[in-house]
């Protein structure tokens, strides 16, 4: 898990040239963001290391971007997998209804008759709109689409989202 207070703004997906540059793919909702950023974490899950960006460039769907005092391909090729954390005033500016990933992860679902369905463990982007995977107990997995008809409540205090299923969703 992330430090408190930090979302991934990318995954750093491969070294780009022999500089010290690395391609990353971003996750923040702008990636014209890593621009404005400064400080970041670098994060495998396990282990955590402050960085500065220096320098940052845009290639197709990428972003190629330069840490400060990281000179050298041999220095940077560590962190391919890693992902760049960002503090969540600089990730984005979440409108009401919107939420981080790793907020909705983790969630309890319950539905509209207040049954608990499982939690959510991963959230498909199809283009039109997310949908979220929630995993029962059971084992049994459950696809919602994260439209209005279908995610009634989000409450992230206590972990819950309350939803109504459409007819043959279960």
């Amino acid at each position: 898990m992330f430090s408190d207070g930090y979302v991934s703004a990318g995954t750093i997906t491969s070294t780009h040239g022999i500089r010290g540059e690395v391609k990353v793919y971003p996750t923040v909702d702008d990636p014209d963001r890593f621009s404005s950023f400064g400080k970041v974490l670098l994060s495998n899950g396990k282990t955590e290391v402050e960085a500065e960006i220096e320098k940052v460039k845009y290639f197709k769907n990428l972003v190629i971007v330069k840490f400060r005092g990281i000179d050298d391909i041999n220095d940077v090729m560590k962190y391919r997998r890693w992902n760049i954390l960002v503090t969540r005033e600089d990730a984005a500016d979440l409108q009401e209804g919107q939420y981080f990933e790793v907020d909705i992860l983790g969630l309890r679902v319950i539905t509209d008759d207040d049954r608990e369905i499982g939690k959510i463990t991963e959230i498909l982007h199809t283009g039109a709109n997310d949908v979220y995977t929630v995993k029962g107990e059971s084992g049994k997995e459950i696809l919602i689409p994260a439209i209005q008809q279908c995610i009634l409540d989000v409450d992230l205090e206590n972990g819950i989202m309350k939803v109504h299923l459409l007819n043959g969703m279960e």
